[in-house]
């Protein structure tokens, strides 16, 4: 059963819908299916995710500020209006050097 923390037919602002943390990472999740899940992250600058794998596919989009990802060993810089796979099974971090916000979506 698909399960969303959204209101139906609206438009709303990405931006209203999670609220940076000062000195940390916040996160929420926007919908969640048996197909994969969508979640909105806030980075403050110099907070990241340690490398980790994901047993599935996953699109990184880039909503604002800047994300350094390491996919596999390579350096990948995201910015606005990019998107990043992240291969299943590849281990990747990502470091943020300045405030940035970006939506996750894990394809199972």
């Amino acid at each position: 059963m698909a399960t969303s923390s959204l209101p139906a037919a609206q438009a709303l602002a990405l931006s209203d819908l999670v609220t940076p943390t000062a000195h940390g990472i916040a996160s929420r999740v926007l919908a969640k299916a048996a197909g994969g899940n969508v979640t909105l992250f806030s980075f403050d600058e110099g907070q990241g995710l340690t490398e980790h794998t994901s047993a599935f596919d996953a699109l990184v989009l880039v909503l604002e500020g800047r994300l350094d990802l390491t996919i596999g060993g390579q350096a990948v810089t995201a910015t606005p209006g990019t998107i990043v796979r992240l291969p299943a099974d590849v281990p990747h971090a990502l470091d943020a050097p300045e405030a940035a916000r970006m939506l996750l979506v894990m394809v199972k």
